[in-house]
């Protein structure tokens, strides 16, 4: 993982528009395309991942939701067969009682405003509210669903789309510390949970310690993740 320049809104990236001649290029947040040009949407540091995925890390404070996130989010209201649930961006998400796990019209989820559930979107767009399920593909809950107990807290959204990258070694030096349980959300929301209160406010300062971390100071910061626990 390396960083390069950094790039403002509006501004054309030739070395990725060159690389797209001949190879086929993934474009993350930050970057679009216009005809042939690549261009900067959001101001940050270049990023790039092997082999040709490109975005733009943007500490923005409003999470825009795109399709596929992950988003932890906390239930507002029932409307009809809906439930309204709150993802931190402009617009309130919806969740039908029908994208649950075994979900039926006698067999509904039983959700009350505060419930929080971790969801992936569904849809989003600007014309439409932006649309969640806690089901994969296969009509699986998987780690999706209603979080119960635990620990939420904030973080930015750097960071958590930083702990949901396959090659992140957070979480698994964390795991090696003691076991728990853990959801992240890019909307900048975490949730976790372990056996006591104490190991769970130790893996909430340990998180948090990363927030400030580039990724060449990340494994060195994780090294020190015990002594940081502890505090």
């Amino acid at each position: 993982m390396t960083s390069s320049n950094f790039v403002m809104p509006g501004d054309r990236v030739s070395s990725i528009e060159d690389l797209a001649k001949t190879k086929r290029v993934i474009l993350g947040p930050g970057l679009r395309r216009l005809d042939d040009k690549v261009v900067a949407s959001k101001a940050g540091p270049l990023r790039h991942k092997e082999p040709n995925t490109f975005w733009v890390d943007n500490y923005q404070r409003r999470y825009v939701p795109a399709r596929g996130d992950l988003v932890l989010g906390i239930v507002r209201a029932k409307a009809g067969d809906v439930y309204r649930v709150d993802i931190g961006s402009a617009d309130v998400a919806t969740i039908s009682y029908l994208a649950f796990e075994a979900a039926t019209k006698k067999n509904r989820p039983d959700l009350n405003p505060g419930d929080m559930i971790y969801a992936r979107v569904l849809n989003a767009n600007a014309d439409i509210e932006p649309e969640l399920v806690c089901v994969n593909s296969n009509g699986k809950r998987g780690k999706l669903g209603v979080l119960q107990d635990g620990f939420f807290f904030k973080c930015s959204l750097n960071l958590g789309r930083m702990l949901l990258r396959e090659n992140c070694p957070a979480l698994g030096a964390l795991n090696e510390e003691l076991p728990y349980e853990i959801a992240v959300g890019v909307n900048g929301r975490i949730w976790v949970k372990a056996h006591t209160p104490r190991d769970t406010l130790g893996l909430v300062n340990a998180i948090l310690s990363l927030e400030n971390a580039g990724y060449a100071e990340i494994e060195k910061v994780c090294g020190n993740l015990t002594e940081v626990m502890q505090t």
